[in-house]
């Protein structure tokens, strides 16, 4: 651009910061609507959180190439593009919203034509632009998520809550059954086996003595058995001789 008018200049600059400043711009054909229709338009895209802008295409053919965007092929006929900014709320807008509101638009009005757009450096085209105008709004998605990872969290709650209790009757259980190794009910009747151990520890004591007087009254006894035959034995003898 050979010697350009100031005005020009700021137009340029002004689309090139409104091009390098949004998440997303859709660009559009608007002949064929008239001044109240693209104000009503205007409206609704800024309750969305888009700004309906028109600009010659050679300001932003400019503007799109100091940015190296692609658009030059969406460049033709008369151009306004919605720029995706922010909700009257002040929250950040959402491309999705603003491509809803020219699509429901568009079947209201067919002289409003979208012909593609960006979608951060993405180049869209006319088909991309309205499937994202049929995707679920953000609201929606995040609801979603929000329930999907609910579910799982509650039942990891569930199980958390239930496995102390489920532990604390486990153990119980083996206590009540003497399972339960190192419980204080076992220690005690380990305790007695030890005393009752100690207190009879004389006893052998006592049946090796009564072992080893045994065989001493066995010996009497065998002696006395032996000398007494023999004691009867001769007086048989001396009978014999004399009746000889």
């Amino acid at each position: 651009m050979e010697n350009p008018r100031p005005e020009k200049v700021a137009v340029v600059d002004e689309v090139r910061e409104r091009f390098d400043g949004t998440s997303a711009a859709i660009l559009t054909e608007y002949r064929g609507l008239s001044v109240g229709q693209l104000a009503e338009l205007r409206t609704r895209l800024r309750g969305a959180g888009g700004d309906f802008k028109v600009y010659k295409n050679t300001l932003v053919r400019f503007a799109a190439r100091d940015l190296g965007l692609e658009i030059e092929e969406l460049l033709t006929g008369p151009t306004a593009i919605a720029f995706v900014t922010e909700k009257p709320s002040g929250d950040a807008g959402d491309a999705v919203d603003v491509a809803k509101v020219l699509k429901d638009f568009g079947k209201e009005f067919p002289a409003l034509v979208v012909k593609g757009g960006l979608l951060g450096d993405k180049l869209l085209t006319a088909d991309d632009t309205r499937a994202l105008a049929d995707v679920e709004p953000r609201e929606v998605l995040l609801a979603r998520l929000a329930g999907a990872m609910a579910a799982p969290m509650q039942q990891l709650a569930g199980l958390l809550q239930a496995l102390p209790r489920n532990m604390a009757y486990g153990l119980k259980a083996l206590i009540d059954q003497g399972g339960a190794s190192g419980a204080p009910a076992d220690a005690a009747p380990a305790a007695d086996a030890d005393e009752s151990t100690t207190d009879e520890a004389p006893a052998p004591a006592e049946a090796e003595t009564t072992n080893d007087d045994a065989p001493a009254t066995a010996e009497a006894d065998t002696t006395e058995a032996e000398d007494t035959p023999a004691a009867e034995a001769a007086p048989a003898a001396d009978t014999d001789t004399q009746e000889s």
